[in-house]
């Protein structure tokens, strides 16, 4: 029962870990730029969710729409006026640029808010339901419910929209995509924005779960990076995966090992995993 208790906790925050690395890997795949500024979206999310509650009674459940328009509107801006400049440029000079403005909106966070601790303490949580032995944490449980529902929209844009169509043909060749009409720039745009929007969301919905501070930012981006990679690149199915792999490693590390080693687990797992199979578990080669 024990071990059935773990596998259900590490499923309900690899949902989780699923919705905050879907976008990260979108924008890597697609811009071919390692996003920085990722982990700090997603505690921007998580701050607009808190407010949101605290002032104006939102539910964070609720506060998802909010900070997902906010930080698309945010994702878009930047993209546009900055990242735009330097897309096609060396990975390293993408890589300064994202570090950059990560430091100024992780500062920002820490001027406005403080470097403290904060926490959604609902006023009617749903609890906890007991099946057949297992514990069943229905706030926990819902966010991952809702994080599984925005990961599937994004899938249906990708599949069955113009737009998904225009950002599939970019990835794949963006000089071809222009001659067929796509303006490569607005849809490297429209995507950093759905990136942004992911981690906005899934800040939103970890508010429930995790105390709030611009520190969680450098954790948020590691968790990211190592579903991205151990999921493949530009795939959707491998950041559902890689988010549920790490999920588990991380629920059954901290009942073997310890919870503080979590994450170095999955550091030495995603660097075997680069020895095997540098293309992830579902990626495809060209993108690794």
């Amino acid at each position: 029962m024990l071990y059935a208790q773990i596998l259900l906790n590490g499923l309900v925050l690899g949902g989780l870990y699923a919705c905050i690395s879907v976008g990260f890997s979108l924008v890597w795949g697609v811009l071919n730029v390692i996003n920085v500024l990722h982990g700090s979206f997603v505690v921007l999310g998580s701050y607009i969710a808190y407010f949101a509650y605290v002032h104006l009674g939102i539910h964070p459940f609720v506060s998802v729409v909010i900070a997902g328009a906010l930080l698309f509107a945010l994702g878009y801006v930047v993209q546009l006026g900055l990242i735009n400049r330097v897309v096609g440029a060396p990975v390293l000079t993408t890589l300064v640029l994202t570090f950059g403005l990560d430091l100024l909106l992780n500062n920002g966070m820490l001027l406005a808010f403080s470097a403290d601790y904060r926490s959604v303490q609902l006023a009617n949580p749903l609890g906890s339901k007991v099946i057949a032995g297992l514990v069943f944490p229905l706030d926990r449980l819902v966010a991952m419910l809702l994080a599984g529902v925005l990961t599937g929209l994004l899938y249906l844009l990708l599949v069955r929209s113009k737009i998904g169509h225009a950002i599939v043909a970019v990835r794949m060749d963006r000089e071809a995509a222009a001659l067929m009409g796509v303006d490569v720039k607005t849809i490297y745009a429209i995507t950093f924005g759905i990136g942004a929007l992911m981690a906005g969301a899934a800040g939103s919905l970890l508010s429930l779960v995790f105390p709030i501070s611009p520190l969680a930012s450098s954790e948020y981006l590691s968790i990211a990076f190592i579903v991205c990679v151990l999921g493949g690149l530009g795939s959707i199915a491998g950041a559902i995966v890689g988010g549920l792999a790490l999920g588990l490693i991380q629920s059954f590390g901290a009942l073997f090992i310890g919870p503080e080693h979590g994450l170095t687990i999955a550091f030495v797992l995603l660097i075997l995993l680069l020895i095997f199979k540098p293309t992830g578990i579902m990626g495809r080669r060209g993108y690794e």
